[in-house]
């Protein structure tokens, strides 16, 4: 599907949901069990698919992008009856007889915006709550992952009810003629300055919105933290896909007692990690993003502990640590979306936490200490659209936990029940007898009809 054949999709989709064939909870299980049976049958495809794109290995990918769908998918299914189940609640004795009870019923149509740095799990994902949901649904993979995009528009019709899911290709003209259509929710992940843009578009047609953003992930270090934990947790997961994930560490706060022990552990993990492969680096999506990364490294006035090396030729950048960089240098001011880590120090807990304040709220915040009080402290004081303690982005595979942002790192939260209710209609329901029928509610009004009723209401 293509730009052109926008208006015919959305009549499909339409068409679609208007059958009734997408409320039951059979067509909705049967979509769910069919998409794990694609993560299963094409894992090979996928993997391909994703190191053309991204230069992944095969364990990045199946982890990154295959595991975690499957297993939000399969959370599910397990759990779907239950969430589609009449919630009863309680009446005040003035509502009496009657009762009253909350359903959730589909949205309609949904449109689905995927990035392309996960472009499996990020399209899919919030697709497995569009279907346990009841939707029919557009799925947008970016085209800046042109393979994964390609491979998506191939097998979903293959798989999925073609009917009510379906994928356009294109670029961001598409993306704006899809949002012309009047979706009942649109779900974007991406940048922040994307996601305002996303927004505006769907105004003129009330189109509701879950943007997944993103900002500068902060990971404060104590210095009674476990150091070789640290430093395992943190190269694993920065590094990971390039550094091109939304909720990867963006910089390091570590006590100042314990800062340049810290370096010299994450530099010794790195070279453990690195010694089977990247000879040139990891590698940066595309030319552009490689320019603004490779500029952060050139203009930086921190000391870069290891790393640092970009080579164009092949987009790649060496895993880079920097010491010290300055606060208002653009590594520390935008985004890094890349295989860049700065760690810097700090004094006091206060000027930690002051810190991390001073700038947006981060998609997400991390906090290594061995006393509950701290972590408990550093939860509570810091704004952030999901906090983990002692890990790095762990949370993002719990579909037990709402996953989204505040403030300018996302609206809305999605992931097992809450991706459900997220895109479901939340319907309030007061059933009523005809008998009794107080003659007393109803005007005109005497004095003492009006006494009445206000001990009653």
């Amino acid at each position: 599907m293509t730009a052109g054949s926008v208006p015919a999709v959305m009549e499909r989709m339409r068409q679609g949901f208007a059958s009734g064939r997408t409320r039951g909870v059979d067509w909705r299980l049967t979509q769910l069990q069919n998409l794990v049976r694609l993560l299963d049958e094409r894992e090979d495809e996928i993997i391909a698919a994703l190191a053309e794109d991204l230069g992944r290995n095969k364990q990045e990918s199946w982890f990154g992008d295959i595991a975690s769908t499957r297993g939000e998918a399969v959370f599910a299914i397990k759990h779907l009856r239950g969430w589609m189940k009449r919630q009863r609640q309680p009446l005040s004795p003035i509502q009496y007889p009657g009762s009253a009870w909350i359903q959730y019923e589909p949205l309609g149509v949904v449109l689905v915006i995927g990035p392309w740095n996960y472009p499996v799990l990020l399209a899919l994902g919030p697709l497995v709550a569009a279907l346990s949901a009841g939707n029919c649904a557009v799925i947008k993979p970016s085209e800046m992952a042109p393979s994964t995009s390609a491979l998506l528009a191939r097998l979903v019709p293959k798989y999925l009810d073609n009917d009510a899911v379906a994928v356009v290709e294109g670029d961001a003209v598409v993306t704006q003629e899809l949002l012309a259509q009047g979706f009942d929710h649109a779900f974007f992940t991406g940048g922040t300055e994307v996601g305002k843009k996303i927004m505006a578009a769907a105004a003129p047609t009330l189109t509701p919105v879950t943007l997944e953003l993103g900002g500068k992930s902060p990971v404060i270090v104590t210095a009674d933290a476990d150091l070789d934990v640290v430093a395992r947790r943190l190269a694993w997961v920065k590094f990971m896909n390039s550094g091109q994930t939304c909720i990867a560490p963006d910089y390091v706060l570590a006590d100042f007692r314990i800062k340049d022990r810290l370096v010299d552990k994450i530099i010794e993990r790195i070279g453990e990690f690195e010694r089977d492969g990247h000879p040139d680096g990891r590698r940066i999506i595309n030319e552009r993003q490689f320019d603004r990364l490779a500029g952060y490294l050139e203009q930086t006035r921190g000391k870069v502990e290891i790393g640092g090396r970009a080579t164009r030729a092949s987009l790649s950048i060496e895993p880079t640590v920097v010491v010290d960089p300055d606060p208002d240098e653009p590594l520390m001011q935008e985004e890094i979306f890349g295989p860049i880590l700065p760690v810097l120090s700090y004094e006091s807990l206060d000027s930690a936490v002051a810190f991390v304040n001073g700038r947006s709220k981060p998609l997400a915040a991390y906090f290594f200490s061995g006393t509950r009080a701290v972590q408990q402290r550093l939860v509570d004081e810091i704004p952030s659209g999901g906090a983990v303690i002692n890990h790095i982005a762990m949370h993002h595979l719990v579909p037990q936990l709402p996953f989204g942002g505040v403030g300018a790192s996302g609206i809305g939260a999605y992931h097992g029940r809450w991706g459900f209710e997220a895109l479901s209609h939340r319907k309030a329901v007061l059933k009523k007898t005809f008998k009794p029928d107080l003659r007393i509610i109803y005007p005109p009004y005497t004095d003492f009809a009006m006494k009445i009723l206000r001990k009653i209401f």
